[in-house]
């Protein structure tokens, strides 16, 4: 006989789980049980919240489903921000909630929530497990779904009596790989006669062309074919920012200097484009025409609507398009001109002696390799980041511009963190944004990780008071003190330092990398945003006309 909690534990070491991130309750002390008696590594967390994040940027990361378990009730709950971050960023992850025995209702209601149904609308899938039977054709369903195109998120809820239930040996389910299709051949012509005629062609990446899987691929057809390129926020990084073909970053949906070359563009090649990002470009009717490249067709919005399609497994279809075009593309680097006025002009005053934001991301991007990673929070200093930060390689920017939430910048970088130790890793917070895990500090120390945490402080809800003031509202209600956040690292057994001049902030950063976990505080001057994304965008820049 065999405990319904082995068998589960057994079904998640065949996916190759090798850690779970969480906070299990007493409802899950049969599957705890049965973890410690296994090859996985129980990471405690110290807020459920914080897991998800974990869970889902290790999908991001790997391509492979993270883990992440709570109990049931308030613990279930907490993990709904991360499953949307999951499901809107295409992050494959599995949550396990624990529930009150289904065979009997020895404690009535209490606690009890119908967590399956609060999950439907927030995962790709979410079951309950109602015998042990099911455990091991459950958990292989419940990764396929997770991983294949497009990922996200599934719920599993094991309730207690079925955890603690002997059953009959049951043999677990295999694993096989699934191969993706190809574009048809039609699509692939089409779409190459439309770039062989265009006279002013570009490039665009999306979220999905930064799948661990595809960036190689994504890299040589740019090689192969020479069209300059753009990307969007999630998409910075699938091809080294700096090839001489880099136009820049979408960080805003118009008028920004990129989009100059957007606007000149009569065709665009999006790669990869979800529009769950905010847009990159806003499609009217007199606009480029568009080819959408990607796993699945397009989501046909009011601002998104391309006139052709290539759907199928991304790399190969890539390279089948580059076969029928590659040297043969009359106009390629027709808007090549336009690349050094919109970069020079986008790296303006990034070294002035103020801690603007231009300028920390220089210092920012002068400390860290080309394989170092960045995770950011959200708030107002992403959109700097998403424009002025040059990616070397694939991943290593790691942002949310789908669900935009706050709190995930600090558990995101940890599980860089512990992915790639040898690797420089870097959260970059706001102060509004850190505070909403900033608990997981005393996992980050708990887990020696060597993470450096820079937190820019504004005493603000920064990006809602910026939009406050631009659409001439009295500024009120976004302002909040702070802890003295020196004494609060060191309260968790980590280091703090206070950067009191920016010329101070490179050789704080460089010497917070010598090991452990390192918070750094700045002010951040925060008078560039309407200046530059505001008054000199609308000044250097014509307003969009009407369509």
């Amino acid at each position: 006989m065999t405990k319904g909690s082995d068998l589960f534990v057994a079904a998640l070491e065949n996916e190759g789980v090798d850690r779970i991130f969480g906070i299990p309750g007493e409802e899950n002390l049969d599957i705890v049980e049965s973890i410690r008696r296994s090859s996985i590594q129980l990471i405690l967390t110290r807020h459920e919240q914080a897991a998800a994040f974990m869970a889902a940027t290790y999908g991001r990361l790997t391509g492979k489903a993270g883990v992440c378990i709570t109990t049931l009730g308030p613990g279930a709950l907490n993990l709904t921000t991360g499953s949307a971050y999951a499901l809107l960023g295409a992050m494959p992850m599995i949550m396990i909630t624990g529930q009150k025995g289904i065979l009997s209702s020895r404690q009535a209601r209490f606690q009890i929530v119908d967590i399956v149904a609060a999950m439907k609308p927030l995962t790709k899938l979410s079951r309950q497990i109602v015998s042990p039977k099911m455990i091991p054709s459950l958990v292989r369903e419940a990764f396929r779904v997770a991983q294949e195109e497009r990922p996200g998120p599934v719920h599993l809820e094991l309730p207690e009596d079925i955890a603690a239930a002997e059953c009959e040996p049951i043999a677990l389910v295999p694993t096989h790989p699934v191969e993706l299709p190809l574009a048809s051949a039609g699509a692939l012509d089409r779409a190459a006669r439309m770039i062989l005629e265009a006279k002013r062609p570009l490039l665009m990446f999306g979220a999905a062309a930064s799948r661990p899987r595809v960036t190689p691929d994504v890299a040589q057809f740019v090689l192969r074919t020479q069209i300059p390129y753009f990307t969007t926020q999630m998409g910075k990084g699938t091809v080294p920012g700096g090839t001489e073909l880099y136009m820049g970053t979408a960080a805003l949906s118009e008028r920004d200097y990129v989009h100059e070359a957007i606007e000149q563009a009569d065709l665009i090649i999006t790669i990869g484009h979800d529009t769950v990002e905010k847009p990159p470009f806003i499609m009217g009717a007199k606009g480029p025409k568009v080819i959408h490249v990607g796993y699945q067709s397009a989501d046909v919005e009011q601002v998104y609507f391309p006139q052709a399609e290539i759907v199928g497994d991304l790399g190969p279809s890539l390279a089948l398009l580059a076969d029928r075009i590659e040297g043969k593309i009359p106009n390629a680097q027709a808007l090549l001109p336009l690349r050094e006025g919109i970069l020079s002009r986008i790296a303006a005053r990034a070294t002035e002696d103020r801690f603007t934001p231009q300028r920390i991301v220089h210092d920012v991007r002068a400390v860290m390799p080309a394989d170092g990673i960045l995770a950011l929070d959200n708030g107002m200093y992403k959109i700097w980041f998403a424009r002025n930060y040059r990616t070397r390689m694939a991943n290593t920017l790691l942002l949310d511009n789908a669900l935009a939430t706050m709190g995930a910048g600090l558990p995101s970088a940890m599980m860089a963190a512990l992915l790639y130790p040898q690797r420089r890793v870097m959260a970059i917070c706001g102060d509004g944004g850190f505070m909403m895990n900033s608990q997981e500090l005393e996992t980050a120390v708990r887990l020696k990780l060597n993470l450096v945490v820079l937190l820019l402080e504004d005493h603000a809800y920064g990006m809602i008071r910026w939009k406050q003031a631009v659409d001439e509202f009295p500024d009120f209600g976004m302002t909040f003190g702070n802890p003295d956040f020196v004494r609060y690292a060191e309260a968790y057994g980590a280091k703090g330092t206070r950067v009191g001049a920016i010329a101070e902030l490179r050789p704080t950063l460089e010497q917070a990398f010598t090991g452990g976990v390192h918070l750094v505080v700045v002010p951040i001057d925060y008078s560039e945003n309407t200046r530059v994304l505001v008054d000199e965008l609308r000044e250097r820049l014509p307003a969009p006309q009407a369509t």
